[in-house]
């Protein structure tokens, strides 16, 4: 078994003392064994005098086998416009699974009355017909916000452009 000495910082939890050794850094307790902290040429462990083998930092147990090193770091994983391209289509084709399955269990025909037409719709259908005028309205809301930031972006790329300074 081999034990290698190393320093101590006083920040480590680590290497804090045990409950049973007083602030001042003198043992009140048993001394456990291991190897001493580093201290002045006199041979003392502390700068209070205590003997150098009074004070004994933890002793580190090892099994006789070399420490494991630490695994190479993985690689972060590169997003590609394939990759987003292939999650989209696969997220798509479970949602049109689980709307081809609703549409299939609600089979039963409704009375749908919109704007004096009159008909019978088949439930699931008319509700898919409802989803996707509700989808074309979102679209229509968020591509006219679209082209307002743009136009006030434009507006102010050309202020900025007009204040430069110009130079002869």
């Amino acid at each position: 078994m081999t034990q290698t000495p190393r320093g101590f910082d006083p920040q480590d939890p680590n290497d804090a003392l045990p409950a049973q050794y007083p602030s001042a850094g003198v043992p009140s307790g048993p001394v456990e064994e291991g190897y001493p902290d580093a201290g002045p040429a006199s041979g003392t462990g502390l700068a209070t005098g205590a003997p150098a083998d009074a004070v004994a930092a933890p002793v580190r147990e090892t099994s006789g086998t070399a420490a494991p090193t630490p695994a190479p770091a993985a690689e972060p994983r590169q997003v590609t416009r394939a990759g987003m391209v292939w999650a989209a289509v696969a997220s798509a084709l479970v949602v049109l699974v689980l709307l081809i399955v609703f549409i299939l269990q609600n089979q039963v025909y409704v009375q749908v009355k919109y704007f004096g037409l009159e008909g019978a719709v088949p439930l699931g259908v008319a509700l898919f017909i409802a989803a996707v005028g509700g989808g074309i309205l979102v679209a229509i809301a968020g591509a006219a916000r679209i082209i307002q930031l743009r136009l006030a972006a434009h507006r102010q790329r050309a202020r900025l452009a007009g204040q430069a300074p110009r130079t002869r």
